[in-house]
């Protein structure tokens, strides 16, 4: 691998610049489908975009400050130093990977992820398991570097520091590589996104490239047709199976009768009473105009309807 860019001194726009210049370690999961906050789709239209997305929440923030802690842990219970690796680095084989890494081990050629994670989350990393979209993570900077293994320390905040070490598998990078390379060259370069998978995700980013509509157009949509008609498909089963879930739920309540909780093995079930206070709207618009524009505001979106014309 080659350094490509410092980061020392590297704006967080020219750094989120670089990374669109090819596939990165977060990239990875999504690509793979194995991200359940990230898409392939996703990742495709912020490859092709001019647009910089600058995005960010308390959860990144925390990882981003914790780090250093996570690092000096690691160090602490495995007795390994680590440095900052301080640039964006490029496989000299496969040009098209790059990689931010955490930290590199001194003296050995591997290096650290460090990783923040809520208590909520904490059934993820039990009995040595490991996110698949963290794996997938690793596992591209395992291809990019050509190291022989890389660690992650995971600070579940709370309860532990879960460390693993991930040793390389040529198999499972060749295939990493393969689906990365497959997907850039024919999903980014020709500018052909990939199917969308459903997630909401996916759902925000349709709507934000089409957020404003044409009621002078009407698309033709005979060549989607058969989706059209797996859809009504779908539609008419989760109709059935919902009605079949609501019928065994009024069972369960039959059986119940006044208590507020059952039991069985594996089960617990609550119907409890609860009260909640809400604004009619309609009177308070009727009756209160003035208070009711004051804290009204106009929330603009697109309705997707499909109706079926038997």
């Amino acid at each position: 691998m080659k350094r490509l860019i410092s980061t020392l001194n590297l704006s967080k726009e020219d750094w989120l610049r670089y990374r669109k210049c090819g596939i990165t370690g977060t990239d990875a999961g999504a690509i793979l489908g194995v991200n359940p906050y990230r898409s392939a789709f996703q990742v495709y239209h912020d490859k092709i975009s001019d647009t910089i997305e600058n995005i960010d929440n308390e959860a990144m923030r925390q990882g981003r400050d914790l780090e250093d802690y996570v690092a000096q842990r690691f160090t602490e219970a495995t007795g390994l130093k680590v440095r900052r690796a301080n640039a964006i680095y490029q496989s000299e084989e496969h040009p098209l990977l790059l990689a931010d890494f955490d930290r590199l081990i001194v003296g050995q050629k591997a290096g650290l992820e460090c990783k923040t994670v809520s208590p909520f989350s904490a059934d993820k990393w039990t009995d040595g398991k490991i996110p698949a979209h963290y794996m997938a993570q690793v596992n591209h900077y395992l291809a990019v570097s050509g190291f022989d293994c890389w660690y992650i320390a995971a600070l579940i905040f709370g309860k532990e520091l879960v460390i693993h070490k991930i040793t390389t598998d040529k198999e499972v990078l060749n295939n990493l590589i393969a689906k990365e390379e497959h997907f850039w060259k024919y999903n980014v370069m020709p500018e052909i996104p990939p199917v969308p998978t459903g997630s909401e995700g996916d759902t925000q980013q349709i709507n934000q490239l089409y957020s404003a509509d044409d009621r002078n157009k009407t698309a033709d949509l005979n060549p989607i047709r058969d989706l059209l008609d797996k859809r009504q498909e779908l539609s008419d089963q989760i109709e059935q199976l919902e009605q079949e879930k609501a019928s065994i739920e009024q069972q369960v309540k039959l059986e119940m009768q006044d208590a507020a909780y059952g039991t069985a093995p594996g089960y617990k079930v609550s119907w409890v009473s609860s009260e909640s206070k809400r604004v009619d709207s309609q009177r308070l618009k009727k009756e209160q105009p003035d208070i009711f524009n004051r804290y009204s505001k106009n929330v603009s979106s697109r309705r997707f309807t499909i109706i079926h014309a038997a």
